[in-house]
């Protein structure tokens, strides 16, 4: 929502080639550790056109530079990593994590289809603006048609080319607040662009808004309604967020930042569409409103930015009650999992001791080795039958021929 800063898409997240040699971004940017953020964004603006790609091909030097000086951009601009850096230099800024962001005029063609891979898996992706663009705007070589507001316009544009619109505002239009928004059925990616009239007759670049995906289109829109009004950049803590899935969730916030210009004056503010996609033209309709008749769904709008700024504080401090709790519940969680163990090992000895007296081992009974059953050999009934049988057949079957025959004699 609302509009970016030109420089928070043309500087670059990714720290200049010699990381370990990198040169203090005050001194890059030649101004003091007081300068005011003004100060910081127009000398910026003079070296990103000085050392732009797009006006040095054949000088790799230039091309190191321009990453130097947007790199050090992104640190001042941002007044969280600007404190970062003051506190404790580079280190807070890596530890931190960055953005990613590519110059499509200084891709080739291998390189910049993997770009669109990346994007078109979700991964967001920070393009820069041609500096033939911001140049043509600066010296006021563009074509400006007329965008009415309660209008709209359709069109497509090349990748890194604009199409310029002026949209006449009166005073009363201006007192009820203006709304600029860019819708594409084809997905499209493009960016949204406003001018400011500068000294030399030209358009300075002072806001822009990338296009992100809402249900089946891409839009992007600038609000310009007499109170702060916030947009949501995807890309802030994007591979923090990658790297750490929770993180995913606690950060989500975070992207949420002040727009630059909360309020238009009266008279003709030129907007502009910018061309994104990595291969084909763009398809837009762009479209400018007076917020008079959103008067509801402004202060709806002022409510629920509140609300949310509210809720990412309250993350805030979540976030750190439940990475304690987290730790808390990991520490708990692992001596459960080795009490478990303790506990097995030790029934399972127990069970192998108890099974040591039964299982199978030679038991004296009697003075006699058993068969550690701890069984005795013993006579059926049948067989001391058979013995008192025997017995008594003997005692019975004695002999008595001689005794009977001295008896009759």
């Amino acid at each position: 929502m609302g509009g970016s800063k030109m420089e928070e898409e043309t500087s670059s997240s990714v720290a200049p080639s010699a990381a370990a040699n990198r040169r203090d971004p005050y001194e890059v940017l030649n101004v003091s550790r007081d300068s005011s953020d003004q100060e910081i964004k127009s000398a910026y603006r003079k070296l990103a056109l000085k050392y732009h790609p797009d006006k040095n091909a054949s000088n790799p030097e230039a091309s190191e530079l321009f990453k130097e000086v947007a790199y050090s951009y992104n640190i001042l601009s941002d007044p969280e990593k600007r404190r970062q850096y003051d506190n404790a230099g580079f280190e807070a800024i890596d530890a931190d994590g960055t953005d990613m962001e590519i110059d499509l005029s200084n891709l080739g063609t291998v390189n910049t289809m993997f770009a669109a891979l990346f994007s078109k898996l979700g991964v967001p992706i920070k393009t820069t603006i041609s500096a033939n663009v911001l140049e043509d705007a600066l010296s006021g070589n563009v074509t400006i048609k007329p965008l009415p507001l309660g209008s709209s316009v359709s069109g497509k544009v090349e990748k890194q080319s604009a199409h310029f619109f002026g949209v006449n505002v009166t005073e009363e239009q201006a007192q009820a607040g203006i709304i600029v928004r860019v819708t594409s059925a084809t997905q499209s990616k493009f960016k949204l662009l406003y001018f400011e009239q500068d000294n030399g007759g030209g358009y300075n670049l002072t806001l822009q808004e990338e296009s992100e995906k809402t249900g089946k289109v891409t839009s992007a829109g600038m609000y310009f309604l007499h109170f702060q009004v916030y947009r949501m950049d995807s890309s802030v803590n994007a591979l923090a967020m990658a790297k750490d899935p929770e993180a995913a969730f606690f950060k989500r916030l975070e992207g949420l930042q002040p727009c630059e210009v909360s309020e238009l004056k009266s008279g003709t503010h030129i907007f502009a569409v910018y061309g994104d996609n990595f291969f084909k033209t763009a398809s837009y309709t762009i479209e400018a409103l007076c917020s008079a008749t959103y008067e509801s769904s402004t202060h709806k709008l002022k409510d629920i930015e509140q609300q949310i700024l509210r809720k990412r504080t309250e993350l805030r401090q979540f976030e750190t009650e439940y990475r304690k709790a987290l730790a808390q519940y990991q520490e708990v969680s692992n001596r459960y999992n080795q009490e478990k163990q303790n506990v097995e090992e030790l029934l399972k000895q127990r069970d192998n001791i108890q099974s040591s007296f039964t299982a199978g081992r030679p038991v004296v009974v009697g003075g006699k080795v058993g068969n550690g059953n701890n069984s005795r050999e013993e006579s059926s009934p049948s067989e001391e039958d058979g013995k008192d049988k025997s017995s008594k057949k003997r005692w019975f079957n004695l002999n008595l021929k001689g005794y009977n025959d001295k008896k009759s004699t």
